[in-house]
């Protein structure tokens, strides 16, 4: 009994000190997004059409778990500040793609290696191997608690 409390304590205590470093973290890139006057759904979009290219609005909608209704009001803003465009499928017509713009890909060429060096900042403290290993633990972590969560009977 007193073993299971023991790795409960450890539990609890895990989940408390990476709940308290992620917030800190996530507080920081936050910070550092909105200082480019962008909200972080727009970062995301635009660090995904940068880094992946062009994307159809209904994949970027499922990835980035924004609601259907909500993308296009995204995507408008984002267009609205030509930072992205509408462009038809060539291969289905009935689709759009987001695509950076110019503009688009001048502000993420001037920002992302910034925002990408305060993270790095934010991760100094650990080797590239304590990274490395905390990496592929959070992966195992995050991909046995997705089971957990699909296999619940309501």
């Amino acid at each position: 009994m007193e073993l299971l409390r023991d790795v409960a304590e450890d539990d609890l205590r895990l989940f408390r000190i990476w709940l308290r470093a992620s917030r800190a973290i996530f507080s920081n890139v936050g910070r550092d997004i909105e200082s480019h006057g962008l909200s972080p759904d727009n970062f995301m979009i635009l660090e995904l059409l940068y880094n992946k290219g062009p994307q159809p609005i209904q994949k970027i909608s499922e990835r980035m778990a924004i609601p259907s209704g909500s993308i296009t009001y995204v995507i408008d803003k984002l267009e609205k500040k030509g930072y992205v465009e509408r462009r038809q499928s060539l291969e289905d017509r009935r689709t759009s793609n987001a695509v950076l713009t110019d503009a688009g890909r001048a502000l993420f060429d001037d920002i992302f290696p910034k925002h990408s060096a305060m993270i790095s900042r934010n991760l100094s403290v650990a080797t590239p191997e304590e990274k490395r290993m905390l990496a592929e633990l959070l992966k195992r972590i995050g991909l046995h608690a997705a089971t957990l969560g699909e296999g619940r009977d309501g």
